[in-house]
């Protein structure tokens, strides 16, 4: 299990690990694969106390930051975020507020300690947001890769992660949105599967792989979308990717920072348990299905708002479910994909990497025995 990509990123195995948790980044990247640290939930500051812990744990090994830029979202023309939050918070009707609230207040879920509260706060799900995130990851010398996870990057984004000697990964839905990544300097294509977890398109993701290795060669593909076993990450590479970007897969290992509430749905929950909804984010979003995702699907509620207002709505409902967890199992926010299913143990994350090529090279056998046959 290696490709060019192990080469120009200096890791053992093609296997990159997207999380929101820096323990997992570090313990995938010191197991041989490629951690990539979420950046969207994290102020600059926050990042930066992030990535300084990642630096001190993860040794000589590299690692990756992923941050969010919508090919469209509201106000995406304001790039200052101080004015671009005030605009949005006036456009948020305060009926969404309150419906939200009442969803969570219906569920029995408390408020957050006024210290805590995230109540309308502009997330990084914008340029203006998301630049500060990139100027923060550039200064750390182990961080080779930064992803976005929404849209094709704008060119002075590329070109500046570019001068500073790192390569740009971009994830995609459809072959023309991997055709646009490409044209505009994209490295690596990330292309992702319906099933997968967190925003992603509609195409299943054995059908849309092969379209994107297509479309962009050279440029290399990583297969993302129901990546759980070795078998899958031989598929994905049969197929013509050159690594695996898996998300879902990380959130029931025993580094993950989940609450144990939340864990443990994750760990109960089958491949139907999921749904693609809008209701957090303003873009279609795969998570399990919910109290929560059911309300703002009613044709007598709310339609959720465009990104990135609807978690400026959301926003304090998710951090209310990660502190009362045990409290907010009907209306958590739960991304994850379909191979959620195959979630059923914590194992430790060197185990999952180990056990991912032992499998691997058990699927590579059995073909070379139906060969050979």
């Amino acid at each position: 299990m290696h490709t060019q990509l192990c080469e120009d990123l200096g890791i053992e195995f093609p296997i990159f690990a997207f999380t929101h948790c820096r323990d997992v980044v570090v313990a995938v990247s010191k197991a041989g694969g490629f951690g990539v640290l979420g950046a969207v939930g994290f102020t600059p500051e926050q990042l930066e106390i992030e990535l300084q812990w990642i630096d001190e744990h993860v040794g000589d090994k590299p690692y990756g930051v992923d941050i969010v830029i919508p090919g469209k979202y509201e106000g995406m023309d304001e790039l200052d975020p101080e004015k671009l939050g005030q605009m949005l918070r006036d456009m948020v009707p305060d009926t969404h507020v309150q419906f939200a609230d009442q969803i969570l207040a219906d569920a029995g879920v408390p408020d957050l300690p006024p210290e805590e509260d995230e109540r309308m706060r502009l997330l990084g799900w914008t340029e203006a947001s998301a630049l500060p995130q990139i100027e923060v990851a550039l200064a750390h010398p182990k961080v080779r890769l930064i992803a976005n996870a929404l849209g094709t990057p704008p060119p002075e984004i590329i070109d500046h992660i570019h001068a500073a000697g790192l390569k740009v990964a971009a994830l995609c839905g459809s072959p023309y949105q991997a055709m646009k990544h490409k044209d505009a300097g994209v490295d690596i294509v990330i292309a992702q599967g319906g099933e997968g977890g967190g925003h992603t398109g509609e195409v299943g993701s054995i059908v849309l792989w092969p379209q994107v290795v297509k479309a962009i060669a050279p440029t290399p593909m990583l297969a993302a979308g129901g990546i759980g076993s070795g078998g899958q990450i031989a598929a994905a590479l049969a197929l013509g990717a050159q690594g695996v970007w898996a998300g879902s897969l990380w959130l029931t290992v025993e580094e993950a920072d989940l609450p144990p509430a939340q864990k443990q749905q994750l760990l109960e929950a089958g491949s139907r348990d999921t749904v693609r909804s809008a209701s957090f984010t303003g873009k279609p979003c795969r998570m399990l299905k919910s109290d929560w995702t059911e309300a703002w699907d009613r044709p007598d509620t709310p339609d959720p708002l465009p990104m990135p207002m609807q978690y400026m709505v959301s926003g304090n409902c998710v951090a209310r479910g990660h502190r009362y967890a045990d409290k907010a199992q009907a209306v958590q926010f739960n991304p994850v994909g379909q191979v959620v299913g195959q979630l059923n143990s914590v194992e430790k994350t060197a185990a999952v990497i180990q056990r991912l090529v032992e499998e691997y090279i058990d699927s590579v056998d059995g073909l070379n025995v139906l060969q050979e046959a």
